[in-house]
């Protein structure tokens, strides 16, 4: 397929369930890992926590946020491929796009900034936080079927997101947004900021080149060297470096995602519509990812913080590994009692981030964090028990608000 034709999508592949089922697992691994971090440190192995920061090697819990730039990946061509489909102009598309990468960076913003000092502001650190999160939910909601309640509730959430940000005081009386001068405090983007960096690149790729498999790999490639560049200092001058990392979030890390694209790519050409295709395909796939690693782990190793070309391209050889194995038991030789709630649990992760995010707060609000900190005390099965029955129960949740229709849009 030529770079200007129209991915097309037939109603077969509309909803891939394997890319919802992986999308489910990593969500789940997502929540388990950030209420595990909180465990006491003697009591959880180092392969089950981040690998040091400045060290050179990687844990499973080093790959759940590249999972997660790859899944974004994975889900543009079928998101943006549906627009192009239907004949949506390209501006109208590029407005969303934008759209999508703001509201992502501002709340990605706020959540770095979610410990206001109690003398400074006044008021409870925790309730501030709380509120945050639960305005933040409610700024993006939407009702099945009430079209008018979803609007209102989004523009009550984003007001109250606004008053919160002028709220802010941080221990030095740092605010969130100051007007004169205009200062927006970012610190650093968050999780949902990468995120957003990612998904804007991977965006502006698939709209230049939709399912051109040699143009993608390209891409890949292209950004892995903005990273080379960056180490050596060809960006050091660049104004747009002061405000996001070219080398990383818009070179490596955005790799991740165009890879992901590039893999999702097979699921809508003609070329590749059979089965032992697609498989054929995806075994290459992960072979020449884990070949580069292992070609480039000796410029600058592995390392999350980093965001190394070596831990972007394991990331996405493994999570391809894991997709496969779901496309066949999703969608080739379908096991719904195995992959049904994997699937269900991935269809509003957005909801289910920011409720594990506001969890924290609200339990100290509650006045229950020591109980729950309790919890994990005595051993590692405690620990473990505790973080899976919270990723259970928010997902869970998550997946009863959305049959009941209460989805977040972005």
């Amino acid at each position: 397929m030529v770079p200007n034709q129209v991915p097309s999508l037939p109603s077969s592949v509309k909803r891939i369930t394997s890319i919802d089922a992986l999308r489910g697992l990593v969500m789940f691994l997502m929540i388990f890992v950030n209420d595990l971090a909180g465990a006491p440190k003697e009591i959880v192995p180092w392969w089950m926590r981040h690998f040091q920061a400045d060290g050179n090697g990687m844990t499973f819990v080093d790959l759940v946020f590249p999972a997660f730039l790859f899944i974004v990946g994975m889900s543009i061509p079928f998101g943006l491929g549906s627009r192009l489909a239907k004949g949506e102009p390209l501006l109208r598309i590029g407005w969303h796009i934008l759209g999508r990468t703001l509201a992502l960076l501002t709340i990605g913003v706020l959540m770095v900034n979610e410990s206001p000092d109690l003398l400074r502001m006044g008021w409870s650190p925790a309730l501030w936080s709380t509120l945050m999160y639960f305005f933040a939910i409610l700024a993006f909601c939407s009702f099945s079927n009430h079209r008018y309640l979803s609007a209102v509730t989004r523009y009550m959430g984003i007001l109250a997101l606004v008053a919160l940000a002028f709220a802010f005081r941080g221990a030095d009386g740092q605010r969130i947004v100051s007007l004169s001068p205009f200062v927006i405090n970012t610190q650093w983007w968050g999780i949902l900021g990468l995120i957003a960096w990612a998904y804007l690149m991977g965006a502006i790729v698939f709209l230049s080149f939709r399912t051109s498999r040699t143009a993608l790999l390209g891409c890949v490639v292209l950004m892995m060297s903005l990273y080379l560049a960056d180490r050596h200092g060809a960006f050091e001058h660049f104004w747009l470096n002061r405000y996001v990392g070219v080398g990383g979030m818009l070179g490596s890390q955005a790799a991740i995602t165009v890879a992901g694209a590039l893999l999702a790519s097979i699921l809508l050409t003609p070329d590749t519509a059979s089965v032992r295709h697609r498989l054929r395909f995806t075994m290459l796939f992960i072979a020449g990812f884990a070949a580069a690693a292992l070609l480039l782990h000796g410029l600058y190793g592995i390392n999350k913080n980093s965001a190394t070309p070596a831990w972007c391209l394991w990331a996405c050889a493994i999570t391809a590994a894991v997709w496969v194995i779901f496309y066949y038991i999703c969608d080739v030789r379908p096991m719904p009692r195995l992959t049904k709630p994997f699937a269900i649990s991935g269809e509003n992760v957005l909801l289910a981030y920011l409720i594990s995010e506001m969890w924290p707060s609200t339990v100290e609000l509650m006045g229950l964090g020591g109980w729950y900190d309790h919890l994990a005390m005595p051993n590692l099965a405690c620990a473990v028990a505790r973080s899976g029955g919270l990723a259970v129960l928010i997902l869970g949740t998550t997946a009863l608000l959305n049959r009941a229709g209460f989805r977040l849009r972005i």
